[in-house]
């Protein structure tokens, strides 16, 4: 994507908020510009040129819900991305219906803002794309069937970012280490299919940057990435989020919205932190997902899309499904392919590669120069334990280029506790332990698995968690039959 010309308005009435914000735009390469209230930034004159507004939801005077409205009044077409602190939420939930496009908690991660402005902005379009809107809005006035293509491919010129600008490839995913190759070995046998992926890792692993790398090494790539947290959404907006709604569908629909499956059609859609979303609407979800079509809130009118699904989770699916938080169905059409992304910790010796990487990223934006990482530095965090995986990391680093003032890069390793080495325990150990008492409840329960006193009730679960977990572990009648048929004889 081109930037040259682009032009990304901060409105926040805390000055010091405020530059921040236009001091980290400017080291992205975009042009901005800062206001320190809505009525200084509506009074301005605007330039025609690819924009868009961070605003700050709490401002005195006309608030950034009111400076929205005003713009929606006014026919402009500045997309939105909201800067919230907490007490806000009910206030971001009223723009986002709106049609904001995004809304990031104060205090929010660097990268994602830039993320949230680089989907909102584009000057160039592919030739294709440009080609098919040309081709389309041609025909736009005789054909309804067109016109909503091309509504679409308006949309979707909002919400294209960096791979209109290939930002992120496998270059972009740091490490050499056996658990990551293996890992890129499966990204580069199911990009160029078009099958539904799942990734499962815990938080912090960078699922997103893996499921960036699958679209953008298949034959989607020309076309958008689109993304939606699925826990960073309030409940009652994710289904709006997803599928759209039309004007006066609910309370505060002051605008028709097209969601995120058809702001992806033709492209990908990434779906973080999936195990979150609502019982009540997988069953929408999942039809989206198997027909490829879905209606707005608030219309009849069936849509079809062509996306591809890459979802993400840290959850165990499985485990939600045997307690009813998640649909069996669902889970099985999501499991197509899943990959394991590994932990930090089972990866370490990929830290010494990402340490250079993100201190070289981020003393570059920082207009530091570090020339060396002392080994004794390295060592501590090579040997960190990191719970917060890459993302931890990564936002140390970004602590240690702060307190540097030399060349030598400054570790503050009273901050880190260091990994203590102890002897773990073998997965086959717990599996082991696990099976024996449940052995032992199936023997005391005369092999009696539901009911009163079954070994269900006994070890506290659920006759089809119990006769799962009994799969799992290869357990048979075999293991506990000798009790069941010879019981203790009474004295």
């Amino acid at each position: 994507m081109s930037e040259t010309g682009a032009l990304v308005y901060v409105v926040d009435d805390d000055v010091s908020a405020r530059e921040g914000v236009a001091g980290l735009i400017r080291s992205a390469g975009l042009n901005t510009k800062t206001f320190a209230s809505g009525e200084e930034f509506l009074a301005s004159p605007r330039p025609q040129v690819p924009s868009c507004l961070v605003l700050d939801v709490n401002l005195p005077g006309l608030s950034g819900l009111d400076v929205q409205k005003e713009l929606i009044k006014s026919g402009a077409q500045i997309p939105v991305i909201f800067l919230t602190g907490h007490g806000d939420i009910p206030m971001t939930v009223s723009a986002v219906k709106a049609g904001a496009v995004d809304f990031l908690m104060k205090p929010f991660d660097d990268e994602a803002l830039l993320t949230a402005i680089r989907q909102t902005l584009t000057s160039d379009l592919k030739e294709e794309a440009r080609g098919e809107m040309s081709r389309v809005g041609d025909q736009v006035g005789t054909v309804p069937e067109n016109a909503l293509a091309y509504g679409r491919l308006q949309d979707q010129r909002l919400y294209l970012e960096s791979e209109i600008s290939s930002e992120c490839n496998f270059e972009d995913i740091v490490g050499k280490s056996a658990a990551l190759r293996k890992v890129l070995d499966q990204l580069a046998i199911v990009s160029p299919t078009g099958s539904t992926v799942l990734l499962h890792g815990e938080t912090g692993t960078g699922k997103e940057l893996f499921a960036r790398a699958i679209h953008n090494l298949s034959p989607r790539r020309g076309r958008t990435f689109v993304r939606l947290n699925c826990a960073a959404i309030p409940s009652g907006l994710v289904e709006s989020e997803l599928f759209g709604h039309e004007k006066g569908a609910f309370t505060g629909a002051l605008m028709q919205k097209r969601g995120r499956f058809e702001l992806a059609d033709g492209g990908s859609l990434f779906l973080d932190e999936i195990g979150d979303i609502s019982l009540d609407l997988q069953p929408k979800l999942l039809r989206a997902l198997q027909e490829q079509e879905f209606e707005r809130l608030g219309s009849t009118r069936t849509i079809q899309v062509d996306v591809r699904l890459i979802a993400a989770t840290h959850r165990d699916l499985q485990d939600m499904m045997q307690t009813n938080q998640f649909r069996e169905d669902l889970f099985y059409r999501l499991n197509v392919f899943p990959i394991e992304i590994p932990p930090l910790r089972e990866r370490r010796e990929d830290i010494p590669l990402l340490v250079h990487y993100f201190v070289s990223r981020v003393s570059r934006r920082m207009q530091k120069r570090i020339r060396t990482i002392p080994k004794q530095a390295m060592e501590v965090l090579v040997n960190a334990p990191w719970p917060g995986n890459v993302r931890e990391l990564e936002n140390f680093i970004e602590r240690c280029v702060i307190v540097t003032q030399g060349d030598d890069l400054k570790v503050p390793s009273p901050e880190l506790k260091q990994s203590v080495p102890r002897t773990a325990v073998p997965a086959s150990t717990f599996e082991e332990a696990e099976r024996q008492v449940i052995v032992d409840a199936l023997k005391a329960a005369s092999g009696k698995i539901a009911g009163n006193s079954g070994a269900a009730q006994r070890l506290g679960l659920k006759r089809s968690t119990l006769q799962n977990k009994m799969r799992k572990l290869n357990i048979s009648r075999a293991d506990y039959a000798d009790q069941v048929m010879n019981p203790p004889l009474a004295p």
